[in-house]
Parts: C-alpha cells; sequence; structure tokens
C-alpha cells in the first residue's frame, strides 16, 4: 500500500477505536441521553457517522450499503427513511431516535468499518486522484472524499466522548 493509503486506513482505525471506547459499559439510557433537546445523543451520533461512513464508502466502491445488505436498516427500525444517514435531521428527528440493543451500535459500526477497510484495501494512488463528483468546484476526487469523510467521522466520535462525558 502507499503511504497515502495507510495514513487514510489509519485514520479510519482510530475512528474505529474511538468508537468502541465511546460505547464501552454504557446503558441504553445514557447512549439515548441528549444533554439538551437540541443536542444530540451518543447513540445518534455513532449511527450517524456509521451510515455517512457506510454510504460514501459504498459510494466509492459502487456496491450497496451495509446498511441495507446486512439488514440494518430492518433491525434499527428506525422511524426515518431508510436512506436517511443523519444529515440535516431536525432536534425532534434526532430526538426519535431509538436503539433497543446497544450492541447494534457497535455492529453496524463495524460492518461500516469492515467496508471501509476493503475499500482502501483495494485502492491505489491514481485512484485517489479519480474525480467522482463534478457538482463541485473544484471536483471530488476519491482522496477528498475519503478526508471528508475520515475528519466528519473524528469530528463526529469526539462529540460522542463529549456527551458520554457529560452523562456519566
Amino acid at each position: 500500500m502507499s503511504a497515502a493509503i495507510d495514513i487514510l486506513t489509519d485514520g479510519f482505525d482510530r475512528v474505529h477505536d474511538n468508537v468502541g471506547a465511546v460505547l464501552d459499559g454504557l446503558t441504553t439510557e445514557q447512549l439515548l441521553a441528549r444533554p439538551t433537546p437540541r443536542a444530540n445523543s451518543v447513540a445518534w451520533l455513532v449511527w450517524h457517522l456509521s451510515r455517512v461512513q457506510d454510504s460514501h464508502i459504498a459510494g466509492l466502491l459502487d456496491t450497496e450499503q451495509v446498511w441495507h445488505s446486512e439488514g440494518f436498516a430492518d433491525r434499527f427500525a428506525l422511524p426515518y427513511d431508510a436512506s436517511a444517514t443523519g444529515y440535516g435531521q431536525s432536534p425532534e428527528e434526532v430526538g426519535a431516535f431509538r436503539v433497543a440493543d446497544p450492541a447494534l451500535l457497535r455492529e453496524y459500526h463495524e460492518a461500516a468499518h469492515e467496508l471501509t477497510l476493503t475499500a482502501l484495501k483495494g485502492l491505489t494512488d491514481q485512484d485517489l486522484g479519480e474525480v467522482i463528483d463534478r457538482s463541485w468546484d473544484p471536483p471530488v476526487t476519491k482522496a477528498v472524499r475519503l478526508v471528508s469523510v475520515v475528519d466528519d467521522a473524528a469530528q463526529h466520535v469526539g462529540q460522542a466522548a463529549y456527551v458520554r462525558g457529560l452523562v456519566t
């Protein structure tokens, strides 16, 4: 692998490790607690960062999201459209998030992380320069998309760690 792929892999591995640390030992009540009515819960943040990672990485691979292919949409049974990733949701929609089994959050993130590792293993430096979205100026390459996803995930897992501190 190239240094760029190694760096991206390390970034996603760090997010994965931090998700595990954030979830460890929390009760369902703590996972769903929101410090204020407009704030996000640990559970919603982990779900959201995993959904965004899953949807964007599946797009890079031109494959189905694990959310659908592994039945997570049905297993979570959320009151959202099956394509929802959490982007742009209102505080009321965030408040409607429920998870019956906290282990499901970890399992979904694990699946999204495995999809990510598969994608990264299949990339070369040349692939990273491939333009995948011309609707932006400048156009978005695979490298830019991957950095965007790992940055977003790192920010959200940091927010989840902060909320965890507040609720514990």
